[in-house]
C-alpha cells in the first residue's frame, strides 16, 4: 500500500509540473487562452491527451503493482517492468506523457506547447540513453538485455502473427 502512496504522490508531481504547470506558463506567456469555440482541433487534442494520460497511469500502476516501485529514479521498481504497456515498448510513459502535451497543442492551437513537446521528447531520449539505460542494464543485466531484444524503445514491433 506505501509503494502506491509513493507512486501516486510522485506521479501527482510530475503530472502537476511536467504536463500542467509548465504548459501552463507557456500558454501564459505567449498570450494563448482557451479556444471559444470547439471545432475539430479540440476534439482530437481532447481525445490525444485523453489516451496519453491514460497510458502514463496504466504505466504509474504497473510500475506498483507489478514492479513494487515507482516511476521516479530515486525509487525504482525492484524488478523489471516487462507486462502491461512495456509489452510493446520499452518507454510507454514517456510516450504517454508526449501525447499529453502533444494532445494540449492541439487543443490550444500553441506552437509554443509543441515545441515544449518536442524539448520535452529530446530531452527524455537522452535521459534514456544516457542514464536510464545504462541503470538497467547494471540492474537487472541478461534480463534486461534479453527485454532490449525482444522490445524497440519508442515503436513498437510489427506483429508476424
Amino acid at each position: 500500500m506505501f509503494v502506491l502512496v509513493r507512486a501516486v504522490t510522485y506521479a501527482a508531481f510530475f503530472i502537476g509540473f511536467v504536463l500542467v504547470y509548465l504548459p501552463a506558463r507557456f500558454l501564459s506567456w505567449s498570450g494563448v487562452v482557451a479556444p471559444a469555440t470547439t471545432g475539430a482541433p479540440q476534439v482530437a487534442g481532447t481525445i490525444i491527451v485523453t489516451i496519453g494520460t491514460a497510458i502514463a497511469l496504466w504505466c504509474v500502476f504497473t510500475f506498483v503493482f507489478i514492479g513494487k516501485g515507482t516511476p521516479a529514479p530515486f525509487d525504482p521498481p525492484r524488478k523489471l517492468v516487462i507486462r502491461g504497456p512495456y509489452r510493446f515498448v520499452r518507454n510507454p510513459m514517456y510516450i504517454g506523457a508526449g501525447m499529453t502535451l502533444a494532445g494540449a497543442a492541439l487543443f490550444y492551437g500553441s506552437l509554443s506547447i509543441l515545441i515544449y513537446a518536442g524539448v520535452f521528447f529530446l530531452a527524455t531520449h537522452l535521459f534514456v540513453v544516457l542514464y536510464e539505460e545504462p541503470t538497467l542494464r547494471r540492474t537487472f543485466g541478461d534480463e534486461y538485455e534479453a527485454y532490449v531484444r525482444r522490445v524497440r524503445r519508442w515503436i513498437p514491433k510489427r506483429s508476424t502473427k
